[in-house]
């Protein structure tokens, strides 16, 4: 846990509106561009409903939003009722959501706590992606509306579930790999070899 490490993984609140591009919030940025970013993970959101059972959890009553690594915290919506294909509207721009998120290491690694990762992961509080549809102005504190829900059967949780049980269940992965609006990494790793 010691050894030097490039992350884009602190985050730390901003004031005002700030431009969403295509591929990231502007000042943003990931340091493993293999792994995290592009356009179909261009913001990463977490549900602010997580941070109290997290708190008590970690005995961390000062842990801030953005702890995750989120470029958004989300107030009322969590992996259970986001669906992939949703769409929303966050001041000028529109967002899609694309994939849930498979947590890394570096959760573990920026909070010290060995386990942290697999517990995400476990509990299912992982948080999800989105593709943006029309860039624009974001700012802290706008409504996050639904505009648009195509697949309703797809949450996030239900999403998540199949991609870890994808070889145990390859019917189930087929099915959602067919999801049109899941993001090209997903729709690859579910699909049939």
């Amino acid at each position: 846990m010691d050894r030097p490490w490039l992350t884009g993984f602190f985050k730390e609140p901003v004031e005002g509106p700030i431009w969403l591009g295509q591929t990231n919030l502007a000042g943003d940025g990931q340091a493993d561009l293999k792994n995290h970013g592009g356009p179909d993970k261009a913001v990463l959101a977490y549900a602010a409903d997580h941070y109290p059972a997290w708190r008590a959890e970690l005995d961390r009553s000062d842990l801030p939003y953005g702890a995750f690594g989120e470029n958004f915290t989300i107030a009322g919506l969590v992996e259970e009722t986001v669906c992939i294909g949703d769409v929303y509207a966050v001041g000028e721009a529109r967002v899609q959501v694309s994939q849930p998120r498979q947590p890394c290491w570096k959760i573990a690694r920026r909070w010290r706590i060995k386990d942290l990762t697999a517990r995400v992961q476990a509990t299912g509080r992982t948080g999800w992606y989105f593709r943006v549809l029309a860039e624009g102005y974001v700012q802290p504190g706008l409504p996050v509306t639904l505009l648009e829900r195509p697949f309703p059967q797809w949450t996030v949780t239900r999403a998540g579930e199949i991609m870890r049980d994808r070889r145990d269940n390859p019917v189930a992965a087929a099915e959602l790999a067919a999801c049109p609006l899941l993001s090209t990494n997903w729709r690859e790793s579910l699909s049939p070899r």
